[in-house]
């Protein structure tokens, strides 16, 4: 599987001329130039009255009072709105870092969806508004600065090329520095300077380009994971809330209709017993008491399927172990030594995601036999189920893996497959201990 590679490590292949690399800096940097003038306009209004007044205090000058209430409300305007440009500012910068470096940028912010005074007061507060209004002020003052100095180097490489053509014109001499070209043989030379500047001046963009998009990267990405850890702590609270519910809706269910259930069977047959076998309501007694048995079946199977009662009781090995007793495959459990007990949720996420493997298993593979692993590596609950089946696995074909791949994501875990044509396949659920 190939990496992203990634704009320092185009710059240092020995093939970085021929590749995309210096067609990227260049879309990037053009790119750039309006972004950073505008920026760079807003930037310079207001820090003109601190530079006026520098000058002034420089010059042993008093600042009089309209000069500082234009300070103070450019700082003000700095402050106040600034956040408010830098958000969508950097909105933009993330998405234009895909022309120079193609891995992707997660923003800092935590996701809102509140009123607008909320929001403001969030976004005010939060680190990475400031990061951003500080990539702002580096995209309006020093990008600028370095784009022009690179400018003026291309533009004296370009006078160099186009030397000879003045020089064959019979223009008046020119002045290099201390080179006066006055005749073509006294221009060719810098020709070939000129031409011989072209790829280190392509190298040049290339560091330029690089430098700014990993300045843009550690000032608008999510460094710290902060956003990514709030998604991850409002999902872990979706996920309570769905076993509470879950518990509640397995509860009501085994205290209130199965009982009921239970005393209907017994009621129905007393009354069997009591009815004459010849009576005309004894065959419609008996199929309305062989019903009610098989419905009692049914309902404890549905409550079984939402969470068994040996999960509850026992924990997920002995849980596994019954679910591999109902399967129809011989199916070998091995649990690791010294497995501790995980969270509910996981030990719930877990033994559905083995149910809904080994229920394909014996769906889809032709396999004779089945292998179930259950350990801790370092801090993530493990779950392998191994099949000596034909393999050839593949979420697109619906074989219910994209579902079990999303109730695992839902916990922050992740699903590994592997499945050639041929066999065997193994599903390696990893679950993160602390989620």
């Amino acid at each position: 599987m190939s990496t992203i590679e990634t704009p320092w490590q185009a710059l240092r292949s020995r093939h970085y001329l021929l590749s995309s690399g210096p067609w990227r800096a260049i879309l990037y940097g053009l790119t750039t130039l309006p972004l950073a003038g505008v920026v760079g306009v807003g930037l310079g209004t207001l820090i003109l009255p601190w530079l006026a007044a520098g000058l002034r205090f420089n010059d042993g000058r008093v600042i009089d009072g309209p000069l500082l209430f234009v300070m103070v409300t450019a700082l003000a305007m700095f402050a106040g709105a600034g956040p408010l440009v830098a958000i969508p500012l950097a909105a933009v910068e993330r998405g234009r870092l895909a022309l120079i470096d193609q891995r992707p940028v997660q923003s800092a912010h935590r996701p809102l969806r509140t009123d607008p005074i909320t929001w403001l007061r969030v976004r005010y507060t939060e680190a990475a508004t400031w990061r951003e209004v500080l990539y702002g002020a580096f995209l309006g003052l020093i990008v600028p600065v370095v784009y022009g100095m690179y400018a003026f180097l291309a533009l004296i490489d370009f006078a160099f090329l186009v030397s000879p053509l003045f020089a064959a014109s019979g223009t008046d001499s020119w002045q290099f520095g201390v080179f006066t070209v006055s005749t073509l043989g006294e221009a060719i030379p810098l020709a070939i300077v000129g031409l011989l500047l072209i790829p280190v001046l392509i190298y040049l963009l290339g560091l330029i380009a690089a430098g700014q998009a990993a300045t843009a990267r550690a000032l608008l990405g999510d460094r710290d994971g902060t956003a990514l850890r709030a998604v991850a702590q409002s999902r872990a609270r979706l996920v309570d809330a769905f076993e509470a519910e879950r518990r509640r809706i397995e509860r009501d269910l085994h205290d209130g209709a199965q009982h009921r259930l239970t005393s209907l069977t017994l009621q129905l047959g007393m009354a069997r017993l009591d009815v004459p076998a010849n009576s005309p309501a004894a065959a419609p007694l008996a199929q309305a008491h062989d019903e009610a048995k098989e419905l009692m079946v049914v309902l404890r199977e549905l409550i079984h399927g939402i969470r068994p009662q040996s999960l509850a009781d026992l924990g997920l090995p002995a849980a596994l172990r019954e679910l591999t007793v109902r399967s129809p495959l011989p199916v070998t459990v091995t649990v690791a030594e010294g497995l501790q007990r995980p969270a509910p949720h996981l030990e719930s996420t877990a033994y559905f995601a083995a149910s809904e493997a080994l229920a394909n298993v014996v769906k889809h593979a032709a396999a004779s036999r089945a292998d179930l692993l259950l350990a801790q590596a370092g801090d993530m609950l493990v779950l392998e189920v191994r099949d000596d089946g034909h393999g050839g696995a593949d979420p697109a074909h619906g074989t219910g893996l994209t579902g079990l791949a999303d109730r695992v994501a839902a916990v922050g875990g992740r699903l590994l497959l592997a499945s050639p044509a041929g066999g065997p396949t193994l599903i390696r659920v990893e679950l993160p201990w602390q989620s």
